[in-house]
């Protein structure tokens, strides 16, 4: 049996990815190498994401966002970024933009396991646990044969595997990498002071420092992006220890902060595929687009390539059209391609300006957000990017 397409990769993206084009009318089916997620209530996940209205729409229309918002979804109603050399403040404020929130903070592993239970409802084909080890393109679709002797036919198939996907490099579709030489350290905090629903970063000479909330009082999460060094003598202090760094790192903005959590640190780089289609096979979320965590668009970028696919195939749908033609996909491929990698430089741009003590930019940088706060159309149109408007 040919099914219309296959996905590569269950996590928050692959198994999003698998729900859309199935919601879109495909058949689908989904092969993940590792067990489904399981998210606990008692144990949160460290790893969390700021999630932008453009994505809990999408999760909206296909059925599972109520439920997300219902378990354990934070939202927050203003962000503030600031350098610690001084200078302005840009402030983005939930009414002055007219809306309830700015976005929301949701564990990973909510959003994955709630997405798979969601694919498997809407009849996707599951395959796990499988590994993909070959591939074979021909005019008319693609042939993935798996470790465990089964072999998929499907019209595409999709690489949603993460940033090393095997998927992609069986494709033959080269992802340059380049190392920051920092590391994300994670963990959750607790403040003297309430976060007041506000998504705080502060840019430092040695890189951003993110405060998340992840409660309605004093609860955060935190992303702290270090020199590998430095991130190593990090996660190496006892807790108290841990808190005065992390209090006097923060300028006590929230007052004292104490630990509520262990600590983990990921490797920050960034990496980006030459392109997110080779023959019927297309690529996105980490294995089409590594990025710096100091925006939170990660995933963001991720789930929006399967908004864009998902768009496509119901375009071609509605003009009785074939969804897998070379053209429609290449334009799918080159739009996505454009914003990601127009995202991944400026993002990487941001962090090298804000990153450094070198004495002209330190100068300069945190007026510029000055300005940029009190130039209301460029604040706004900030914002609608960020927000995928």
């Amino acid at each position: 049996m040919q099914r219309d397409a296959v996905v590569v990769g269950g996590g928050v993206v692959g198994a999003a990815c698998a729900l859309a084009l199935a919601d879109a009318g495909l058949q689908v089916a989904l092969v993940e190498a590792g067990q489904p997620a399981r998210w606990s209530r008692e144990q949160p996940d460290l790893r969390v994401f700021a999630f932008a209205p453009d994505n809990a729409a999408l999760l909206d229309s296909l059925g599972v966002w109520r439920d997300i918002l219902a378990t354990r979804a934070q939202p927050y109603r203003e962000m503030r970024v600031w350098d610690a050399a001084g200078g302005g403040e840009l402030h983005f404020d939930a009414d002055t933009l007219a809306r309830r929130e700015l976005g929301w903070i949701i564990e990973h592993g909510l959003l994955a396991e709630r997405l798979w239970a969601a694919a498997s409802r809407a009849g996707v084909g599951h395959f796990q646990p499988a590994s993909v080890n070959g591939l074979e393109q021909r005019d008319d679709g693609v042939r993935l044969t798996l470790e465990i002797g089964e072999a998929i036919d499907a019209r595409i198939a999709v690489a949603a595997d993460g940033a090393n996907s095997t998927l992609r490099s069986l494709a033959g579709i080269g992802a340059p990498t380049h190392d920051y030489g920092q590391r994300g350290v994670v963990a959750y905090v607790d403040t003297e002071l309430p976060h007041r629903l506000t998504a705080w970063q502060r840019f430092l000479p040695s890189g951003p420092l993110a405060f998340l909330p992840v409660d309605d009082v004093r609860r955060s999460s935190i992303v702290w992006s270090l020199p590998e060094d430095e991130a190593a003598r990090i996660l190496a202090l006892d807790d108290e220890d841990f808190g005065i760094e992390l209090t006097n790192a923060f300028g006590a903005r929230l007052g004292k902060v104490r630990p509520a959590s262990r600590r983990v640190a990921f490797p920050l780089r960034r990496q980006l595929a030459k392109t997110q289609v080779e023959g019927r096979v297309l690529v996105l979320g980490d294995a089409a687009h590594v990025v710096h965590p100091l925006a939170g668009q990660g995933v963001n970028l991720g789930l929006r390539d399967v908004a864009a696919l998902r768009d496509s195939v119901r375009e071609a749908k509605r003009l009785g059209r074939d969804f897998d033609a070379p053209h429609r996909l290449q334009r799918w491929a080159r739009a996505r391609r454009s914003d990601n990698v127009a995202s991944t430089f400026a993002f990487e741009t941001i962090n090298r300006v804000y990153s450094n003590d070198a004495l002209m930019p330190t100068m300069l940088r945190g007026h510029a957000l000055g300005i940029a706060n009190a130039l209301v159309p460029l604040r706004n149109a900030l914002w609608r990017h960020a927000a995928g408007s």
